[in-house]
């Protein structure tokens, strides 16, 4: 039985790539090169930062580094690429990224037009709206129709338009270029409201001359779910990434960290030993090593250990896991098992 199912995975597979569905192979491309080329956001407190010694950190960088052990053996060969929402898709659609890893959220829009796909969900955002303390507004039906900053190339504009005439509020909305100009024109005060996703909010708030000036208020008007994507033409390169990205949220729900994953190869649990390629075999279904999952987690740590580092609340940001818990912690975080 299992070698029909293996069988009839590898003609589907084959099916794909004859079809032209999968006509490249990233996988083959980033091991020639020896790294691997990452597209992350411009600049995000806690998602992808460049300090001043050329370092990223962050938690979508946190993946690419992830997905760079998995692939080639180390964290450290990856580059990363800053890319601005507008021109994210072009870039990952004209191959100067092999992967976006950049607060982007899924949408049907996004896969079946533009040709991507996306490879699971890494974090549940909603989108917000930050206001001056001073206004005294507590929630988004009070914005009334003050001026509400918003960043082209998202799905921000849109969804606060649809809001704003849904529930009668008579809100002017200002369309700024990028995340620099719309945080700036905040700042000064041109626009009363900010709105982006409210992990963006976060990340956005600590870089004003006074933080504690803004509050971010409890009103979300929309999910969007975050993920990592690909191009929709290599089909083995898109389930490398996927499965990265769940094997890092499998990891917490096995108990597997970066201290510990080591000694998991002597664990007598059989869903570890799969997982950290004492056995099973299963990397080769991938064209990886045996222990990719395992190298992953030894570079950057389970999902966990990324969250509370770079946005949770042993970071600056303090975000709340909420949605993000795993769905065994009261929050809807899952992955399918690595067997």
């Amino acid at each position: 039985m299992v070698d029909i199912i293996r069988a009839v995975s590898g003609a589907i597979i084959a099916l794909a790539l004859g079809s032209g569905l999968a006509a490249a192979d990233t996988l083959a491309t980033v091991k020639q090169r020896g790294s691997l080329i990452c597209g992350v956001s411009t600049g995000l407190i806690g998602f992808s930062e460049r300090a001043a010694d050329g370092k990223w950190s962050g938690f979508d960088v946190d993946f690419c580094r992830a997905l760079a052990a998995a692939t080639l053996g180390s964290p450290d060969k990856v580059a990363f690429v800053p890319v601005s929402a507008s021109e994210r898709f072009e870039a990952l659609s004209q191959r100067r990224i092999d992967v976006l890893s950049r607060n982007t959220t899924w949408t049907l829009q996004r896969e079946a037009e533009f040709g991507f796909l996306f490879a699971g969900i890494n974090f549940h955002d909603g989108q917000g709206f930050m206001v001056h303390r001073d206004s005294n507004i507590t929630s988004a039906l009070e914005i009334g129709d003050r001026t509400t900053c918003v960043q082209a190339g998202t799905s921000g504009e849109a969804l606060a338009a649809d809001f704003f005439r849904e529930n009668n509020v008579p809100a002017k909305l200002r369309v700024l270029p990028d995340a620099p100009s719309t945080l700036a024109a905040f700042a000064r005060k041109d626009c009363e409201v900010m709105t982006t996703d409210q992990s963006g909010l976060y990340a956005e708030r600590l870089k004003l001359e006074r933080p504690a000036s803004a509050v971010i208020l409890p009103d979300v008007i929309s999910k969007e779910p975050l993920g990592p994507v690909t191009r929709a033409d290599d089909v083995r390169w898109h389930m490398i990434v996927k499965w990265v990205n769940f094997a890092l949220i499998g990891a917490e729900e096995l108990g597997v960290t970066s201290q510990n994953v080591r000694e998991a190869r002597a664990s007598t649990k059989p869903d570890v030993r799969r997982f950290v390629g004492a056995e099973g075999g299963l990397g080769s279904r991938l064209g990886l090593p045996d222990d990719w999952a395992a190298q992953a987690v030894l570079a950057v740590g389970n999902y966990s250990e990324i969250y509370e580092r770079n946005v949770g609340t042993r970071s600056r940001l303090g975000i709340p896991r909420g949605l993000n818990q795993l769905w065994s912690q009261g929050g809807i975080l899952y992955a399918p098992p690595v067997r």
